[in-house]
């Protein structure tokens, strides 16, 4: 067993990032962090998006800032959030023309938590420096933190043609992969010893390198935090869709997690048609509660089902537990401090169905194939009552909110004090 490493390392120090009265860093907690694929100049619903975002947990939500309709309607898309009672810091996406847009509107400037700068098309040539230091000056002036977020699919070709062409002097020690990678390394850590040089303090800057291999991201990151003391934005850019974009999203962050590196993680998932924007923070919320990392919600263990199980009965409550759940937790976050440590166990037979029950807060053991048409429910490791009939699902989900209201509730916090 030698190497195997059966706990976390410990979160690797980083300078602490103030965005918006969210805390990126330092001693904070792994922030979650989301993006809208909405028209940014549309604020209806770009509006809607991020308050559905933020309500499924997003503490941090990024909006594309590419022309001056989106540029202007940035204070009007904050100041609508404020009116519905939403305070989430929103980030302004650059490319191109940030330079620009930022200093045409400056109560886009203002309204923004942070400035996201890709160093590799902020500008060419002779412009790059200066429209980067630009942006940076503008930051300044508002007190405003900026994360330097290098993508491998637009880097900075001069950079990589150089270390290209010096890796080949060298005899080629390095493969192309190697080389892209150091490359994608500089970039961010250069950019960010620019920004100190025109006055942005440390403290103000969060780097991320993005990439789309899982094995390119751990090696990235793993430099990244070997060289630096920056917080650090992870992400798999280009992830995908459905499961493969989850699978490789979890497996690339939760290696750099399991190390101690990242600061905050966005899941980059490809929305399937109609599909739920909000189902990426759900995949990156699992992520960090499964590893141990952070509780957002109450936990439901449900066994896969067998042929034992041939009822849907339970996989049915199970989801309907675990959505109920979900929706009730923007209300509940208030009203129950704690309950996220919430554990609930919907069970489908009798083989482990009370022993998995009895472990969880709350479990219900349904019956399954040739068995007794009865469920047990358990409450704090006992038998509490036994469900029969056809509103086993209704009668369930009350003594659930019952439970909650009972342990987590006023009457309860009064008793303990």
């Amino acid at each position: 067993m030698t190497g195997y490493l059966t706990t976390p390392l410990p979160r690797r120090p980083s300078v602490g990032v103030n965005v918006g009265g969210v805390v990126v860093g330092g001693d904070a907690p792994v922030v979650v962090q989301s993006m809208t694929n909405t028209d940014t100049a549309d604020v209806d619903s770009t509006v809607a998006q991020v308050a559905a975002l933020h309500r499924a947990g997003s503490e941090l939500v990024r909006i594309t800032v590419d022309r001056d309709e989106s540029a202007a309607a940035v204070p009007k898309i904050r100041d609508r959030l404020a009116r519905l009672g939403i305070d989430v810091p929103l980030i302004g996406d650059f490319h191109y023309i940030g330079h620009k847009l930022l200093a045409d509107h400056p109560g886009c400037a203002e309204a923004l938590a942070k400035y996201r700068i890709n160093p590799g098309n902020v500008g060419f040539r002779e412009k790059r420096d200066r429209q980067f230091g630009a942006i940076v000056e503008t930051a300044i002036r508002h007190d405003k933190p900026v994360r330097i977020g290098v993508n491998w699919g637009s880097l900075d070709q001069e950079l990589l043609t150089r270390l290209m062409d010096e890796n080949q002097a060298k005899g080629s020690p390095l493969t192309a992969a190697e080389v892209m990678r150091e490359a994608i390394v500089q970039s961010a850590l250069i950019s960010a010893e620019l920004a100190e040089e025109i006055g942005l303090p440390r403290d103000r800057i969060i780097l991320s390198a993005k990439v789309s291999q899982v094995q390119d991201l751990i090696a990235v990151y793993a430099e990244l935090a070997r060289r630096s003391d920056h917080a650090l934005h992870l992400g798999l850019t280009e992830a995908g869709m459905g499961t493969k974009g989850i699978v490789a999203s979890s497996a690339a962050m939760g290696i750099l997690l399991q190390q101690g590196v990242g600061d905050t993680i966005r899941i980059s998932l490809t929305p399937e048609p109609g599909g739920d924007r909000t189902r990426e923070v759900q995949v990156a919320q699992e992520l960090l509660q499964t590893m141990g990392f952070r509780q957002f919600v109450p936990v439901v263990a449900a066994c896969p089902g067998c042929g034992r199980t041939t009822s849907t009965v339970f996989q049915e409550l199970a989801q309907k537990i675990q959505e109920d759940l979900r929706r009730n937790m923007p209300v509940w976050r208030d009203r129950y401090p704690g309950v996220e440590e919430l554990k609930v166990a919907v069970m489908g037979c009798i083989v482990n169905g009370p022993g998995e029950s009895k472990h969880a807060d709350i479990g219900i053991s349904l019956p399954g194939t040739g068995e007794t048409p009865s469920a047990p429910v358990f409450i704090d490791g006992r038998k509490a009552a036994t469900l029969r009939g056809a509103g086993i699902a209704e009668e369930f989900e009350k003594m659930v909110a019952d439970y909650v209201e009972r342990r987590f509730g006023q009457g309860a916090r009064s008793a303990a004090e």
